[in-house]
């Protein structure tokens, strides 16, 4: 599939809270060329991202890849020594007073003494044309807590507050960093389920994680950063085949693993003790090529993880410098 195709059906997907008098059709945001640095260390170094209206985009990377500086470069938090931020064909500071963005960030704290429904509401207020509050906590799934206090909340209840007050301005863009960090699987599995039912209405998210099977169950394409590059940029499904189709994995039962780089289909090896790993394009060949060469000890054939992409991808000796951008030549 192509981006252009991408975005064609992201599009079809707009809402009136995204169709605003004034807003280009097709770009929610357009980075190009952005860097930041921090004294000797460029944060983000050289970052072209596209988001089409309507897609719901995963930030992918370790810790200090620079997700969440590229993510304070979009909101206007900080300014790029180097590139151009826009925001639905405009500034970001332009974007931001006209209610166009919502944001969720790791570093907010509740607020003492004020209720759930009076904290969603202020921010409701800040908003040109926000949903009712009741709706946004009903989105959030937090109906029910509107009347307790925000500092007394679970870790979990306060992180969907934190969704509430992204969301009830009715915003075009949604802007999430590591919005599940420290909650428990149910906890999860909960917020997604509320993030699911916003984005049906069309709106555009972007969310940074470190969980790499939410970037793959809940986003249109992942976009990896690595040393403050973008190193792909993908479907799962893309990225999974770009790290090798399949592993192929065997203990080596004392032999030396000379020339395994080298059988056909193989994409990478890896030896852990006694076992080694191969990444193929083709496990059919490389199977039978271990085969003649007696080599199928405790054999193991599975197909190629979203881990093992994201591996493959930020590892030390992964090419750097130019973007693996997968939805143009997949």
């Amino acid at each position: 599939m192509t981006k252009t195709g991408t975005r064609a059906m992201a599009d079809t997907r707009n809402t009136a809270a995204e169709t605003r008098a004034g807003e280009p059709a097709d770009q929610a945001v357009s980075i190009a060329g952005a860097v930041k640095a921090f004294g000797a260390v460029r944060a983000v170094d050289g970052v072209d991202l596209e988001i089409a209206r309507g897609e719901t985009v995963a930030l992918l990377g370790r810790n200090g890849a620079g997700k969440s500086s590229t993510i304070s470069l979009l909101l206007g938090l900080n300014e790029p020594d180097e590139g151009v931020v826009r925001l639905f064909g405009g500034t970001t500071e332009e974007a931001v007073r006209a209610g166009r963005v919502g944001a969720m960030l790791q570093d907010s704290r509740p607020v003492p003494r004020v209720t759930v429904g009076e904290l969603v509401g202020f921010v409701a207020g800040t908003y040109p044309a926000p949903m009712p509050v009741a709706e946004a906590l009903e989105l959030a799934g937090i109906a029910e807590l509107a009347g307790r206090r925000v500092d007394r909340l679970s870790g979990g209840q306060t992180q969907r507050v934190r969704f509430a007050v992204a969301l009830v301005g009715n915003p075009a863009l949604v802007v999430l960093d590591e919005p599940t960090a420290a909650l428990d699987v149910e906890a999860r599995y909960a917020f997604w389920d509320s993030m699911r039912a916003f984005t049906r209405r069309g709106h555009t998210v972007l969310f940074s994680t470190h969980y790499l099977e939410e970037a793959d169950a809940n986003a249109d394409r992942i976009v990896v950063i690595d040393h403050g590059r973008i190193v792909a940029d993908g479907t799962g499904e893309q990225l999974k085949r770009a790290a090798g189709g399949s592993l192929v994995a065997f203990d080596l039962a004392g032999a030396a693993p000379d020339g395994l780089a080298d059988l056909p289909g193989v994409v990478s090896v890896e030896v852990r003790g006694d076992r080694a790993r191969l990444r193929t394009d083709d496990s059919d060949a490389t199977v039978i090529a271990l085969a003649e060469r007696g080599a199928i000890h405790a054999l193991e054939v599975a197909p190629a993880s979203l881990d093992d992409a994201f591996l493959a991808l930020t590892s030390s000796d992964a090419p750097t410098g130019t973007a693996r951008t997968f939805l143009e030549t997949v």
